[in-house]
């Protein structure tokens, strides 16, 4: 019998025509038949506080319970001033926390991210691989896709046309899938 696996996808990017969430999904058709995935929606999620964690909102229950799920994550940022947005920090900090059993920890993580400007989301990767060492996840570290000009990059159907990116994604996805299944040996 074939073992199944949970895959997890995040942005910080709350567009509905997100270049990074369009990314995710290009991703997602490199895992294999016997992995599923699951889009994160972030935008509910309330300010981290730590006065709600007596009594957790039911957006972050659910958010937490979605990545207990998870056997890995692809995280795909776009870069705002820098540095990842906003709400993927505030999404991380609520799944880091202690009592909320800290699901990301451990797990398989392969980062991208897509811009239309030049520098391919550069500083926010470096950004996220701090915030990802301090939650203990383990990381896909090369290759890493920094997708610049990210808009001239698909097609109106969302497909990425960029041959040399598309080699990029495949070889990091298949680091990723290994480095999932090697962790539940």
């Amino acid at each position: 019998m074939t073992q199944s696996y949970h895959i997890v996808g995040l942005t910080g990017s709350l567009r509905k025509a997100s270049l990074n969430k369009t990314l995710l999904k290009n991703a997602a058709v490199f895992l294999p038949e016997n992995y599923t995935y699951t889009y994160a929606e972030l935008g509910d999620l309330p300010l981290y506080n730590q006065d709600l964690e007596e009594d957790l909102p039911e957006s972050v229950k659910q958010f937490a319970e979605l990545c207990s799920s998870a056997d890995g994550f692809l995280i795909s940022t776009p870069e705002y001033n820098g540095l990842i947005t906003g709400v993927l920090k505030n999404a991380l900090d609520w799944v880091s926390r202690k009592n909320i059993g800290a699901p990301l920890a451990t797990k398989p993580v392969a980062v991208m991210g897509a811009t239309p400007g030049p520098s391919g989301t550069a500083r926010a990767q470096t950004n996220l691989r701090q915030l990802i060492f301090a939650l203990d996840m383990d990381p896909v570290n090369r290759p890493e896709l920094k997708l610049a000009q990210a808009h001239m990059k698909f097609d109106d159907d969302g497909r990425l046309t960029d041959f040399a990116i598309l080699q990029v994604l495949q070889q990091l996805m298949d680091k990723f899938i290994h480095k999932i299944e090697r962790s539940k040996e």
